[in-house]
């Protein structure tokens, strides 16, 4: 038994579950790796100077030991996010720190301790086979992925499950990610595939515009509202592209914050209006390594307020961390909120407090999505609401070099990663509802 009878299967017409749970799994199959014995080897360099296609291997790996609750899924596509950046690099810290405690919990868990992390933390795929307990989900359905890895034993999680203790980030924090012909998943994170997308398109969203979701969205986050400013920094990013479609969908008026002119054309083309490119108008919120310059604060709250017909933002949707948070919390109006999920250009934020204090604002962490959020979020790509902002799709073989586009920030959107699928345009179901959307479906392809 290969994958590829496995390929076959899902791509016949006539396959029905029964044959899916009749075919033998495969022995191995293959998937992006990171080695424990190579976690040193961009000690003394920069982040910048750190390279991911050094790093990323294409492996043959064992099927992992299936256990209650779990699902196998033939992983059709995946896609690059920012936590495979981190894996790759071994910043902030090496995962394989991850992997020995999770291993530490529980004997199940002891499969996750391995000398090599599968990563990936999306996915598109079909239902090979489920553990005891599973009756959600059979084999052969056609789903996709979120990250969240919860136990849920604790009452921590009983009223947002990102709250759980033993709460992971799925191909990041623990193994058998979805950069992978096969991966193993919790039930719990599946979802069902929107019919009108391909399966590159499909695995594009899960990560990001869950987090985006809970972010601007939920009232886990900034309880986003009708009427309300909300600044995006990297709006045409991976992540910021689902935020300026949620504050457009949502009848809020995002000020997108973009480094180029392509950039901002991509926000026009989702139909936003008011937008600030960063490095035309020469933003330096630093003078120095140490100190920031409250000047050019003061500089851009202006250029908002002349966008915003003289208000300022009411949600300040941040993730570059460091370079921007003096900024975010200081243009943020007097009440408002500066949500945070992420800081890509620096953990250690610096802000001055009285602008916090004084104007009543608000800080809030945002970690990524329960599972509620993440199905509200996935049903909205699903009814067409939200589209993918998929621009470019790389082989297993390329994954390497796509992790390095994302690291140096020279992609647009999402960048996907094909698995089994052999080519791109397969899996769509519904033609009807893809027509009614190609435009937008297409449309950081098409820039």
């Amino acid at each position: 038994m290969t994958v590829k009878d496995i390929l076959d299967a899902i791509q016949s017409p006539e396959s029905t579950s029964a044959d899916f749970a009749a075919l033998p799994l495969p022995e191995s199959y293959r998937a992006i790796t990171v080695h424990k014995d190579e976690t040193e080897m961009f000690a003394g360099l920069s982040t910048r100077d750190k390279d991911p296609r050094k790093s990323i291997h294409l492996d043959d790996v064992p099927v992992p030991e299936l256990g209650p609750g779990e699902a196998l899924v033939a992983v059709m596509a995946s896609s690059v996010n920012y936590n495979s950046v981190w894996t790759s690099i071994f910043e902030p810290l090496s995962t394989f720190g991850f992997l020995e405690r999770y291993g530490r919990t529980n004997d199940l868990a002891k499969r996750h301790d391995l000398p090599y992390h599968i990563i990936g933390s999306d996915l598109a795929g079909v239902v090979l086979r489920t553990g005891p307990g599973v009756n959600a989900w059979q084999p052969g359905d056609e789903v996709v992925a979120h990250c969240l890895s919860v136990e849920l034993e604790s009452s921590d999680g009983h009223n947002d499950t990102m709250l759980d203790p033993e709460q992971r980030i799925w191909g990041f924090e623990t193994n058998f990610g979805g950069l992978a012909e096969i991966a193993l998943v919790k039930s719990n994170q599946l979802m069902p595939k929107p019919d009108h997308l391909s399966w590159e398109e499909a695995a594009a969203p899960g990560l990001v515009n869950s987090t985006a979701y809970r972010q601007l969205v939920s009232r886990n986050g900034a309880g986003m509202k009708q009427g309300d400013n909300v600044l995006i920094w990297g709006a045409s990013g991976g992540l910021g592209s689902y935020a300026t479609q949620f504050a457009l969908a949502g009848g809020a008026n995002p000020i997108c914050v973009v480094s180029s002119p392509q950039k901002a054309e991509i926000c026009r083309a989702m139909g936003a209006e008011a937008i600030i490119d960063r490095t035309a108008e020469d933003y330096k919120f630093w003078k120095d390594e140490h100190h920031q310059d409250p000047r050019e604060w003061k500089r851009f709250g202006k250029r908002i307020r002349e966008l915003t017909g003289g208000e300022d933002v009411d949600i300040v949707f941040e993730h570059p961390g460091r370079e921007t948070f003096g900024a975010s919390v200081y243009v943020t109006r007097k009440g408002g909120t500066i949500v945070t999920c992420a800081s890509t250009s620096g953990y250690n934020h610096e802000y001055d407090n009285r602008y916090l204090w004084m104007s009543l604002k608000r800080i809030i962490g945002s970690h990524f999505a329960n599972y509620r959020e993440a199905w509200e979020a996935n049903r909205l790509i699903a009814k067409g609401k939200i589209h993918p902002t998929l621009s470019k799709v790389y082989s297993m073989e390329e994954t390497g070099q796509a992790a390095y586009d994302v690291h140096r920030n020279l992609h647009q959107g999402k960048v996907g990663v094909l698995c089994l699928a052999p080519e791109e345009g397969l899996g769509v179901r519904d033609a009807e509802k893809r027509a009614q959307h190609i435009d937008a479906i297409n449309r950081f392809r098409n820039i």
